[in-house]
């Protein structure tokens, strides 16, 4: 075998297992919680949140609160109950009685909490919802 013709074949080679690799890694890389492409899928699973008995309490002026909300798609059936005064400067008295403290708080049906924005996986752990498809 010719020296030109053992590079052409570490270079095919090199090339081929460089391919690989990036659909190898690529393919790795999505997340689960992006890949969810359907609103009635993410519907169904503020539905399900719903009907477990979980409730999300948050205020309208809090930027994670919205986050949360935009990962649900800003669902109808998303379980929020909403704690800030009209004015911004109070809390409802709901959430009061319920000891929120911060925002966003996730309370589930065992009575356990959860602070800050949660993952798909989170919520479906917390609550046996399957996770939207």
């Amino acid at each position: 075998m010719k020296q030109g013709d053992r590079k052409l074949i570490v270079i095919i080679l090199v090339i081929v297992i460089m391919v690989g690799a990036y659909f190898m890694f690529a393919k790795k890389s999505v997340a689960p919680d992006k890949a969810v492409t359907s609103a009635n899928d993410v519907n169904g699973f503020a539905q399900c949140l719903k009907d477990s008995g979980a409730k999300f309490y948050g205020a309208s002026w809090c930027s994670h609160c919205q986050n949360q909300k935009k990962l649900l798609e800003n669902s109808k059936n998303i379980p929020y109950v909403e704690c800030s005064t009209p004015d911004g400067k109070g809390q409802t008295q709901i959430c009061a009685d319920n000891k929120i403290e911060g925002y966003p708080t996730w309370v589930f049906a065992d009575g356990s909490r959860e602070s800050g924005e949660l993952s798909f996986d989170v919520l479906s752990k917390k609550t046996g919802c399957a996770l939207p498809q």
